[in-house]
């Protein structure tokens, strides 16, 4: 590829650029040496045939070894310039096919802040991406692995022990295969979900809501849990961050994931904050709960699914990791942006949504 590319950037502009100009320069000597010796002949009655000659000759030496040693030299500074700027190309040539096979760690050595330069940083930055994508889809295999495996492992320990007549069917053991039959159905509903939320841009009832109304609902149906383990609830809620553009239906479940997210991570006799305010065209709303601090690592993959910063958490404790990946895809629908911040002083889950008028 880089000779052939080479060449036919070399060969094609400079060669015949320097053919025309030779040929220009070759025709306008000749001709103003026509002019010149004609001069000589009408006014002085000279007859220069042989000092013409000559002269075409002496001209047109200098001139050829003067355009091949110029088109030499160009030749040679156009193919290490030429090089230079062929080099993230070549890279990124024989990387690709590394990409191609699963390997997503090399990178391109950027060298200049120019063209090559920034497609070598788009192509690395794309390359880091897969790299991410490739790790999250190992991860997401290898927890849904685990969600399914184990609850089907203890009901196929408990109808064994069944059918063998070692546990003896009473109504608690009846009570533990349901749980863990529940706990395969919320999984299952989880992922429904989730998919649901990866086509929700589709299928929008946009509409003029209160937010304040509709994160107090959600609130309200999570009193009980939140007096359980008496957790402190607070609003600070600006008046004019109430009216928003969005599907209630749809808000709602993110709000639900976000509280019950909070009601989780919140130690006992915690605090959770909820806050709304508005700027320049849309609102902001922030759950903020006291707890243990979320490293800085894991901040960016929260909202990916099957992503759990504490990986050997239950799904009991945690749950499955879905829940954000959820409020993610809900909110971009409708035009938002999520993010989360954590540190000594708790963590921050936040949205934004379009402003309504």
């Amino acid at each position: 590829m880089r000779q052939r590319l080479l060449w036919k950037l070399l060969v094609g502009h400079i060669v015949p650029i320097f053919a025309i100009f030779s040929m220009v320069v070759w025709q306008a000597i000749d001709k103003r040496a026509a002019e010149y010796y004609t001069e000589l002949k009408d006014v002085f009655h000279v007859t220069p045939a042989e000092a013409h000659g000559r002269f075409l000759e002496a001209i047109h030496h200098h001139l050829l070894w003067g355009v091949l040693l110029a088109l030499g030299f160009i030749l040679l500074f156009t193919y290490l310039l030429t090089s230079w700027v062929l080099r993230p190309l070549l890279q990124i040539t024989a990387i690709t096919k590394k990409v191609a096979d699963g390997n997503y760690s090399e990178r391109v050595n950027v060298l200049s802040r120019y063209e090559g330069g920034q497609l070598a940083d788009a192509f690395n930055h794309m390359a880091e991406n897969l790299e991410m994508i490739e790790r999250l889809r190992k991860n997401m295999v290898a927890d849904i692995a685990h969600e399914l495996r184990t609850p089907l492992t203890n009901l196929r320990g408990y109808l064994e022990g069944l059918s063998d007549d070692v546990i003896p069917p009473t109504p608690e053991t009846f009570r533990m295969l349901e749980q863990e039959v529940l706990r395969l159905v919320n999984l299952v509903e989880d992922l429904q979900q989730l998919a649901r939320a990866d086509a929700a841009k589709a299928f929008l009832d946009i509409r003029d809501l209160s937010l304040h109304e509709l994160l107090r609902q959600i609130l309200d149906l999570y009193r009980p849990n939140f007096l359980e383990k008496e957790i402190e609830v607070q609003w600070h809620l600006a008046p004019d961050s109430d009216k928003v553009t969005a599907d209630r239906d749809k808000l709602l479940q993110a709000i639900r994931n976000l509280a019950d997210n909070a009601w989780k991570y919140t130690p006992r006799r915690g605090a959770v904050t909820i806050s709304a305010e508005r700027n320049a065209g849309f609102i902001k709303v922030v759950f903020a709960n006291s707890g243990s601090l979320i490293a800085a690592k894991d901040l960016p993959y929260l909202f990916e699914r099957f992503f759990r910063a504490d990986r050997s958490r239950s799904r009991d404790a945690g749950g499955a990791g879905i829940g954000l990946a959820i409020v993610k895809e809900l909110i971009e629908a409708h035009g938002g942006m999520v993010g989360a911040e954590s540190d000594e002083g708790g963590t921050r889950v936040w949205f934004t949504l379009p402003c309504s008028g």
